[in-house]
C-alpha cells in the first residue's frame, strides 16, 4: 500500500514540475520530502512556457517572502497602536503629556523614539515619561550631542552637563559632532545654545508604536504612515 502511494505521488509530481512547479512548491503540495521529489523530477523537461514560469516563480520567492514578513511585522505593529489607543483611555495626564511632547518634538521613525532639543528640562520630562510608563531603563537610552566652535573648550563639560541632567552614564553617548558656523550665521548664533543640542534615542517599535497609538487616539485621527 505504501509503494502505491509513493508511486502516486511520483506520478503527481513529475506532472506538476512538467507544469513549471518549483521542487518546493511541489514539496510542499505533496507533503513530501525534497530529497524525493528532486529524485522524481530530475529528468522531467520542460517546455519553454515551463521554463519561464519556473524561473519567475523562483525569482519572484524572495519578494513574497519578503512581502509576508513585512505583513506579519505590521501586523505586530498595529498591534501595539491599539494597545497605545486603549492607554491613552486609561493613562493619567503625565502620560498624555509624554504623548503630546513626542508629537510635537520627536522624530517620527517606524522603530525607534528620538527626540532632539535644546532645553534640558524637556529632554529631561521625555526620559521621565519613558521611565514611568514604560519602564525604560537608562542603559537603554542613547545620548548623541550637536555643539558649536564656541562650545569645543568646553565640550567635556557639556557632555557632563546633559549626562548628569538625564542621569545617564557615559556609556550612553554615542557621538557629539562639532559644527562650524557659516560666516551668515557666525554672530547671530554664538552664545545663543549654550549646552547645544541633545537627541535622545531608544530602540523599540513597541514602545514608539504605542505612543503613535495614543496620539492617534487623543487627536481623534488616522497616520497610516506612522504603521509603515
Amino acid at each position: 500500500m505504501l509503494s502505491v502511494v509513493k508511486t502516486d505521488a511520483r506520478q503527481e509530481a513529475r506532472r506538476l514540475r512538467a507544469l513549471g512547479w518549483s521542487v518546493k512548491e511541489i514539496e510542499r503540495h505533496l507533503g513530501v520530502s525534497r530529497s524525493s521529489v528532486s529524485l522524481w523530477v530530475r529528468d522531467v523537461s520542460l517546455g519553454e512556457a515551463e521554463q519561464a514560469r519556473l524561473i519567475s516563480r523562483i525569482r519572484l520567492g524572495p519578494f513574497v517572502a519578503g512581502k509576508r514578513k513585512a505583513d506579519r511585522a505590521r501586523d505586530v505593529r498595529r498591534t501595539y497602536q491599539e494597545e497605545g489607543r486603549r492607554l491613552a483611555r486609561e493613562r493619567d495626564d503625565t502620560y498624555a503629556a509624554g504623548c503630546m511632547l513626542y508629537w510635537g518634538e520627536g522624530s517620527k521613525a517606524r522603530n525607534r523614539l528620538e527626540i532632539c532639543n535644546s532645553d534640558p528640562e524637556l529632554v529631561l520630562s521625555f526620559v521621565s515619561f519613558l521611565q514611568r510608563h514604560f519602564a525604560v531603563p537608562p542603559s537603554s537610552m542613547r545620548l548623541a550631542l550637536n555643539l558649536f566652535v564656541d562650545h569645543l573648550e568646553r565640550q567635556r563639560e557639556i557632555e557632563d552637563f546633559w549626562l548628569q541632567t538625564l542621569g545617564l552614564e557615559r556609556t550612553a553617548l554615542t557621538r557629539t559632532q562639532v559644527n562650524r558656523y557659516s560666516k551668515y550665521s557666525q554672530k547671530k548664533r554664538n552664545g545663543r545654545l549654550p549646552y547645544g543640542t541633545a537627541s535622545l534615542r531608544v530602540h523599540s517599535t513597541q514602545i514608539v508604536q504605542t505612543i503613535y497609538g495614543s496620539i492617534q487616539e487623543y487627536g481623534g485621527f488616522d497616520r497610516p504612515e506612522w504603521l509603515g
